[in-house]
């Protein structure tokens, strides 16, 4: 007697089958590693053509995109939108800081070492911070970064305070000497492929799945077995250190780190706009955003001086409005679905 037939013989009927999770084909798994490794040799081969001015453009728009792609691990796969993130970029920054300058430490194992920091401390405060939802969540991640800024202002003889910290980079006594703009250009290369092909990892995997299911109803996700205790720890741990990563380059870049600035909200902030405009919970949407952004302020800056702030924010207000899926979910869905038209658009969001 067969399998079947004692199934219909015990219940009455046949069972059904279990339901098969379809698999992407091959090719469709591969092609955003394809995309990354292509990415990285268009930045290799693009900076001989560079002037130094561009050089450092260039730059600063691969730390932001490392920036915005570490914190969609948490704002936009789980929907926990930290406002405080700031607070393990300059963490990171001054990990690497105070290790150089007191200990003379190589940066190449100061950094290693700022990420191991960032990772516990966020580990750590993480498991009653993400207890919390919504605007309580963001309110008190943005309260850890402050006391972080203030706890390096008070310690002034191990921080140098306000008036900020120097790293040796020059002559005999520097532990590691400055990179110089080709040097910089390439490590925040590096640092951007590493942040955008750690994402494209958990999107792909078990753990982006559990993230996407808490964002939509953790709850739910509860139900169905996911430890999201763990998961929200492990994607919130995991942010803070790709982004203490990317605060100790920028220090050892700039020499020079004050708390103000470090610890400055205008960079988390910038790092959501970035995220919502290109497309929160995506790969590719933190990588846009930061692009966008970055090449339209200095386009604004070169030829609107004196309001190229307000005309920005003015941009961004109706790029958020007509597009409030993100520049890369729109034009996904509108390829799909072959409507391109904005108000459309609009009227499907309800806006």
């Amino acid at each position: 007697m067969s399998r079947v037939e004692v199934d219909k013989e015990v219940t009455g009927s046949a069972k059904t089958p279990a339901p098969v999770t379809p698999v992407a084909p091959l090719w469709r798994r591969l092609a955003p590693w394809a995309l990354l490794a292509a990415g990285l040799l268009f930045g290799i081969g693009l900076q001989p053509q560079l002037y130094p001015a561009q050089e450092r453009l260039v730059s600063t728009v691969l730390m932001f995109v490392a920036l915005a792609s570490a914190w969609n691990l948490l704002g936009g796969f789980a929907g926990y939108a930290s406002f405080g993130h700031v607070g393990f970029f300059g963490l990171g920054g001054y990990t690497t800081a105070l290790l150089m300058y007191h200990l003379n430490m190589s940066f190449w194992l100061a950094m290693p070492a700022s990420v191991v920091v960032a990772w516990l401390f966020a580990a750590l405060i993480g498991v009653p911070l993400l207890r919390l939802k919504g605007h309580y969540f963001a309110i008190a991640t943005l309260g850890v970064a402050e006391a972080l800024r203030e706890i390096v202002i008070n310690l002034p003889k191990l921080t140098g305070g306000g008036g900020g910290i120097t790293i040796p980079t020059f002559g005999a006594a520097a532990p590691t000497p400055w990179l110089g703009n080709d040097g910089f250009y390439l490590l925040f290369l590096f640092i951007a492929v590493a942040v955008v092909a750690v994402a494209i990892f958990v999107s792909s995997s078990r753990s982006g799945y559990a993230l996407r299911a808490i964002h939509q109803d953790e709850d739910a996700a509860a139900a169905t077995g996911v430890n999201t205790t763990l998961a929200k720890t492990l994607a919130f741990a995991g942010s803070a250190a790709l982004t203490g990563a990317v605060g100790s380059a920028h220090a050892f870049q700039l020499q020079t780190i004050y708390p103000d600035r470090s610890f400055d909200v205008g960079i988390t902030v910038l790092m959501i706009v970035m995220v919502v405009l290109g497309g929160a919970g995506t790969v590719i949407g933190p990588i846009v955003g930061a692009i966008t952004i970055a090449f339209l302020s200095e386009w604004l800056r070169t030829n609107y001086t004196d309001i190229h702030t307000f005309l920005l924010g003015g941009m961004i207000i109706v790029a958020v409005v007509v597009l409030p899926q993100g520049i890369a979910s729109y034009l996904r869905d509108a390829i799909k679905a072959r409507r391109f038209s904005p108000l459309e658009n609009v009227r499907r969001y309800r806006l």
